[in-house]
Formats: structure tokens, C-alpha cells, sequence
């Protein structure tokens, strides 16, 4: 069953209240972004205080600094000037229940959507797969406070990424809704 029709009922409502926010600036009015895992139970405008035009939020599967989300950080600081980043990583992180070679046999098996057991996850699906999933690097999480700590100092090492943006770590618990910081992954991240 599609939700096609309540996302568009949602907008049509939204559009109704829109008000004043079609004038906000297009640069975030905080200063600030934050990298955070693509989790539908994390809203990092709750969990962070934010309004609309406050802050940029970059979102993948485990939050993770790809290639990708540190060529939004950059574009977020060189062209929209934010100031200080944020990663936030999440307990009980779907990246944290498979490994690189899991995620490459289930999709050499098939494209179907596999199922999570006490095991893990196994595939269900009746093929056909590709092996295509073999070039790719999952960036999955076998410690989450290493992770964040790995990404900040990805982040920090980076060319591109000037030594004055400060970058913090955190994990944001979903069990409680709190941030926890990681102190390693906030040293790492201190501005130069």
C-alpha cells in the first residue's frame, strides 16, 4: 500500500500554514550542520533544537563520513558558511547488525528485501541478485563510539575541510532521546 496520497495531504496542509518561511535565508541561520544517520526514529530537529533555516542536516545510512556527506560539509562551510559540525551516531544502528560480506551475499543472492532473525539478516528473496554490491564500500559499524570517532577524524584529516571548523562527536540513544558525547571523537575534531 503506497503512502502516496497521505504524504500529499500532509503537504497540501503544510503548504496552507507555510506562511513567511518561503523569505528565510538560504544560508543556515545557526551556523552549524550536522551528519547524522538516515534512522526514521531520529529528528534531529527535536533532538537538536531546530527550526526550519536553523541548521544543515546530512543524513545517510549510519551517519556515516562518505565521500558524499563531506562534499556537503564543505559546500555547507564554503559556499552557505557554517561554522561547526556535528556527527551524531545512534545506539541500536541498523549498520551496526552486518558486516561488508553480509550486505554483498544477500545481494548477490537477490534484490529483495531481506529479513532480520536472532542470526541477523537472511535473505528471502528468489533472485535474481548481482555482484555489482562487491565494489561497494558499506561503511558499516562494528563499534559505534570507534565509528564516530573514526568519522570525525576522517572528516578533520580531510584536504578540504579548513582546521578552524570545530567537529563534534556524539551518539544520540534512542532508547532515552540523549545526546552522549565522545570525548575522543570531540578531541579529535578541536579546532586548529
Amino acid at each position: 500500500m503506497s503512502v502516496l496520497n497521505e504524504v500529499l495531504a500532509a503537504n497540501q496542509a503544510y503548504v496552507a500554514e507555510f506562511g513567511v518561511k518561503g523569505d528565510l535565508a538560504l544560508p543556515p541561520a545557526r551556523g552549524f550542520a550536522i551528519l547524522t544517520c538516515m534512522d526514521a526514529r531520529l529528528d534531529p530537529a527535536k533532538y537538536a533544537g531546530l527550526s526550519e533555516g536553523d541548521a544543515h542536516v546530512i543524513r545517510n545510512a549510519g551517519g556515516r563520513a562518505s565521500d558524499d556527506a563531506i562534499r556537503s560539509l564543505v559546500i555547507s562551510y564554503k559556499l552557505l558558511g557554517t561554522k561547526e559540525w556535528f556527527v551524531i551516531h545512534h545506539s541500536n544502528c541498523g549498520m551496526e547488525f552486518f558486516t561488508d560480506e553480509i550486505m554483498r551475499g544477500l545481494l548477490s543472492k537477490s534484490l529483495e528485501t531481506a529479513a532480520l532473525g536472532e542470526a541477523g539478516f537472511y535473505d528471502v528473496g528468489t533472485g535474481p541478485g548481482s555482484t555489482e554490491a562487491a565494489y561497494i564500500d558499506w561503511l558499516t559499524i562494528a563499534d559505534r563510539n570507534a565509528s564516530v570517532v573514526e568519522d570525525v577524524e576522517r572528516i578533520r584529516r580531510h584536504p578540504l575541510v579548513p582546521k578552524n571548523i570545530p567537529i563534534y562527536g556524539y551518539v544520540y540513544e534512542v532508547e532515552t532521546g540523549k545526546l552522549l558525547e565522545i570525548p575522543a571523537a570531540t578531541v579529535a575534531g578541536a579546532a586548529r
